[in-house]
């Protein structure tokens, strides 16, 4: 009995030291336990610099948002606390952590490191706004609708470190605004350098009255007396002025009267550019009227007609002579009369010469001048006031000084104080080449060729410029004639014509080139009837005009060009290079970039005080078709 007890208890201990052993992991007597990774995300870091800690070492670079980890695991049980140790290099950005502390017992991975960034307002100053309808955006949104002018800011504040760029969403009615400073990078502060300047629309177009649809009557309303609601009927080949107190002036032409009957009238119109109205002032409101001298002098008129000369003079008396209508026995034919109209008293006066068609040209000798002088009845020609208050006449179609009828190309000089004309170059009989020379050099022999519709401009140093029209060329052709596309200047001091740029052949098309790109290469077609006008810089402006555009083709036109006399280059500034084009109105009273008056040939122009250009009717393209027109635009260049 006491073998097998003894046996017994020696076998319980040994399994009791089997058992211990196997508690204290094995034989060998280790003592390692497990080890786990601390770690999470970083959101919201814009930039470098940041550095995260744990439990005061083992320093960790994150150089962008995501997932991190520590590089040293920690074992089981163990304590982890990690914290920011240095903040982004973005001055405005903070970061900031969350789930950073606890006991390890398996991989963390709940750390969240967030990282925050201060935002900041963009804005500005706005400027010059006198329109309604502008709305600013920043970055392609945030939308701003702004009313006045002074500073604004969009609604959205954008973080620190983040672009910005402010444009322009919508332009205000009548102008165009642009931003400068527009676009950066927000710092640690509100950006208030963005500006927006406005100013009105250059080179866009202003549908100011009449009708959009063509052949309308006009509304004379009481004479005298102006009305919003007056304007003159549908017309071609009128006579215009610009007097001195900034009215314009329109008289007869072919076109439309007050019963909508179609023929040559004598009507005289004021349009007030200060309160837009127009003024029906003389002559009769039906088509066909007689040359008036038979009455009393207040009761004088000039008879229907188209295509007159005009003139202004210096002390703002409008002047006219000729034209195509009917003389003081109402016979239909070319004339010779010279008119004055003096605004002050509303009266004309009839200068000279006879009141009936057909007279031949009185041409005395050339450079002298003479009561007896008289140029030939015509219509179409063109015509100058130079610096001194001189009148200057040119070309045309009408009588030489044989009797024959022909296309002319005359020059002759008329002093009001005198109430003389003086011949001054040209031929006295019609149809008449010309002597072009060499282009660039001023020649006394150099004269252009008779012509009929030419364009004529005077400049700032009283030069006289002649462009185009239907005439003759160099060669002889007898009387066959072609458009002309030919640009000439004339110096009254030196008495010479220059032949300047264009083709001297016929019926050239125009080189367009880039629209508002100055080139030597540039011109426009040939062509007759444009209208025209010289801006303060001393630019001349050629607009529209019968025809060819830039494939050649012949049509009405409604190209805009400017040409520089300093750099001797034509620029072309809008409307189509190809003819034939209808008229964009757009609303009426509403400036746009978009608006451009159809093709038409033989309007009336006008320029105003504030370089501003106007321009009347003709015969061409309205919004639907080919019609003889009264709309009234306005361009600002």
């Amino acid at each position: 009995m006491k073998t097998t007890l003894l046996r017994a208890t020696k076998a319980s201990a040994i399994l009791l030291v089997l058992v211990t052993l196997a508690a204290c992991g094995g034989g060998g007597g280790s003592t390692s336990s497990a080890t786990y990774t601390i770690g999470g995300s970083v959101l919201g870091l814009v930039g470098a610099g940041l550095v995260l800690r744990n439990n005061g070492g083992g320093d960790l670079p994150v150089a962008g948002n995501g997932s991190f980890s520590f590089a040293t695991s920690l074992a089981s049980g163990s304590a982890y606390s990690v914290t920011v140790l240095t903040q982004p290099t973005n001055p405005s950005q903070i970061c900031a952590v969350a789930s950073g502390s606890g006991m390890v017992a398996s991989n963390v991975t709940n750390v969240t490191v967030t990282c925050t960034t201060n935002a900041y307002t963009v804005g500005g100053v706005v400027s010059g706004l006198t329109g309604t309808g502008l709305v600013l955006q920043n970055n392609a949104g945030d939308s701003l609708g702004v009313a006045a002018n002074g500073t604004f800011t969009f609604n959205t504040p954008v973080a620190s470190g983040a672009s910005y760029a402010a444009t322009i969403g919508s332009q205000p009615s009548g102008e165009n605004c642009t931003v400068s400073n527009a676009s950066g990078t927000v710092g640690s502060t509100n950006v208030t350098s963005v500006s927006v300047a406005c100013a009105p629309l250059t080179n866009a177009w202003t549908w100011v009255s009449g009708s959009s649809v063509g052949k309308a009557s006009g509304v004379y309303g009481t004479q005298g007396a102006s009305s919003g609601g007056t304007v003159p009927g549908a017309r071609f080949a009128a006579t215009s002025w610009s007097d001195p107190a900034g009215s314009l002036w329109l008289f007869g032409g072919q076109g439309y009267d007050s019963t909508g009957g179609n023929g040559v009238l004598n009507d005289l119109w004021k349009f007030n550019l200060t309160f837009g109205t127009w003024t029906w002032v003389s002559g009769s409101k039906v088509w066909g009227a007689s040359t008036n001298v038979n009455l009393p002098a207040s009761s004088y008129v000039p008879g229907a007609r188209l295509g007159a000369a005009s003139w202004t003079d210096p002390a703002g008396n409008l002047w006219l002579f000729g034209g195509n209508g009917y003389d003081s026995n109402a016979v239909n034919g070319v004339l010779s009369d010279l008119w004055k109209f003096t605004p002050s008293t509303g009266l004309w006066t009839f200068l000279g010469s006879t009141t009936l068609v057909g007279a031949s040209g009185v041409y005395g000798t050339k450079g002298m001048s003479a009561a007896g002088n008289l140029p030939g009845a015509r219509q179409s020609a063109s015509s100058w006031t130079d610096l001194t208050g001189n009148l200057w006449l040119f070309g045309g179609y009408g009588y030489d000084s044989t009797g024959s009828q022909g296309s002319l190309n005359d020059l002759w000089k008329y002093d009001p104080n005198a109430g003389t004309w003086t011949w001054i170059g040209g031929a006295k009989v019609g149809d008449t080449n010309g002597v072009y020379g060499t282009q660039g050099v001023a020649s006394m022999s150099n004269v252009p060729g008779a012509r009929v519709g030419a364009t004529s401009w005077t400049d700032s140093a009283g030069n006289l410029w002649l462009f185009g029209g239907v005439g003759q060329g160099p060669n002889p052709t007898g009387s066959v004639a072609g458009y002309l596309n030919d640009l000439w200047k004339y110096d009254p001091t030196a008495g010479t014509w220059t032949w300047v740029s264009g083709s001297n052949a016929w019926n050239a098309g125009g080189d367009y080139g880039t629209q508002r790109t100055a080139l030597i290469t540039n011109f426009p077609g040939a062509r007759q009837y444009a209208t025209r006008w010289t801006d303060a810089a001393g630019n001349l402006w050629l607009f529209g005009g019968q025809g060819y555009d830039s494939v050649d083709a012949y049509n009405h036109l409604n190209d805009l060009w400017k040409f520089s006399p300093t750099a001797g280059t034509w620029t072309w500034i809008g409307g189509d290079n190809v003819g034939g084009a209808p008229g964009v109105y757009g609303a009426l009273g509403v400036v746009s970039t978009s608006n451009v008056p159809g093709a038409r040939f033989s309007p009336n122009s006008w320029t105003d005080s504030a370089g501003n250009v106007w321009l009347y009717g003709g015969e061409g393209l309205d919004s639907i078709g080919d019609s003889v027109l009264n709309d009234l635009w306005k361009f600002s260049p």
